[in-house]
């Protein structure tokens, strides 16, 4: 592939470092951002040594407007261009009851997941809509809470629901500058390093759920990453066959 550059948030575990690598591996340069420095190197050591010089960490805060800025600032500087945005970058809490959410987990969930996508698909469609050639990709990293909630989850659900309606405006306001968003819902992936845990179900009881391992959602990202421009995958799900969703509830 020509050389082209991608943005992906939250790159130093999880779903965002699987994805970042996989970028790298189909010869994209990957700007590796979270807010600690050493998990982003974690996630260059993970490279091989033929991809690494595509691998770059910048550490920032996507909760910070000026940070945001400064980022793709930083992105245009070395790279002249950008050409995919992965916003994955997201803070969770533990299932908590309406009643119970403190307003300070509120902000934390809601700031990483809606405020970070809004700030960087901000600042993205800044530099896609003057850049030559014109254009550009944003993948919002949604959750099927965004379509059926579960139980005590009041934050994070309406936090993704929030990123589902920006997905879509984006899609609509970005037709104009070639610019197109869309979204991947992730069913449960098989946790790596540590024991898999139990999930709310709908009745107030807790049970373990199918899982399925990283590398379909990593598969997804690559190929929405990779579509010509022109070409959209507004929307799409992956999730494992057994996890309960149709129904949910």
């Amino acid at each position: 592939m020509a050389e082209k550059t991608a943005v992906v948030t939250g790159a130093g575990s999880g779903i965002g470092q699987a994805c970042a690598l996989g970028l790298l591996a189909d010869g994209w340069t990957v700007v590796l951002v979270g807010r600690r420095k050493e998990r982003l190197d974690e996630t260059v050591a993970l490279t091989p040594a033929a991809d690494r010089d595509r691998a770059v960490p910048i550490p920032a805060d996507i909760t910070d407007s000026a940070a945001v800025d400064g980022l793709f600032g930083d992105v245009v500087d070395r790279f002249g261009r950008l050409d995919v945005l992965f916003n994955n970058a997201a803070d969770t809490m533990p299932y908590t009851p309406t009643e119970d959410v403190g307003v300070e987990d509120w902000h934390r969930v809601m700031d990483s997941i809606a405020t970070g996508t809004f700030l960087c698909s901000r600042a993205a469609f800044r530099v896609m809509k003057r850049q030559t050639p014109r254009g550009g990709r944003i993948i919002n990293n949604g959750a099927p809470s965004a379509q059926v909630p579960r139980p005590d989850s009041l934050a994070f659900t309406a936090a993704k629901h929030a990123v589902a309606g920006m997905t879509r405006s984006l899609s609509l306001d970005g037709r104009r500058y070639d610019i197109s968003c869309g979204q991947i819902d992730i069913g449960n992936v098989t946790p790596h390093d540590r024991p898999q845990p139990t999930v709310r179900q709908a009745d107030g009881s807790r049970r373990a759920e199918p899982t399925m391992d990283v590398r379909h959602v990593v598969d997804m990202v690559r190929t929405m990453a990779g579509l010509p421009l022109g070409v959209n995958i507004q929307s799409v799900l992956v999730m494992p066959s057994a996890m309960p969703y149709v129904g949910r509830g």
